[in-house]
């Protein structure tokens, strides 16, 4: 995959994850971060950090982009959350517009 095709997406404790950019287009909010014309960091770097995600949430998160971009071609899976991370999960997902 060349870098070009890749996002990074920074947790709140420094962890990064490294993506395929179709996989985080599924959030309005990255798409928007990493579309908008001008000199802003995110659209120049490709990288987008979120101080108030966890590195746990946001690995859920980006497990769900491409669970979500499968499931848009088709492949009708489940997408398993953990009890615990539901809430957390459901905040992020909202300003992620997800």
């Amino acid at each position: 995959m060349k870098k070009e095709d890749t996002v990074k997406l920074i947790s709140a404790e420094g962890f990064e994850f490294v993506i395929d950019k179709n996989a985080a287009m599924v959030s309005q909010t990255i798409r928007n971060m990493l579309t908008s014309p001008g000199d802003f960091a995110e659209t120049e770097h490709q990288e987008v950090t979120f101080p108030e995600i966890s590195t746990t949430i946001l690995e859920k998160i980006c497990q769900y982009f491409y669970w979500s971009l499968q499931y848009a071609s088709g492949k009708e899976t489940e997408f398993h959350i953990e009890p615990e991370l539901t809430l957390e999960l459901m905040m992020a997902a909202n300003y992620l517009h997800t």
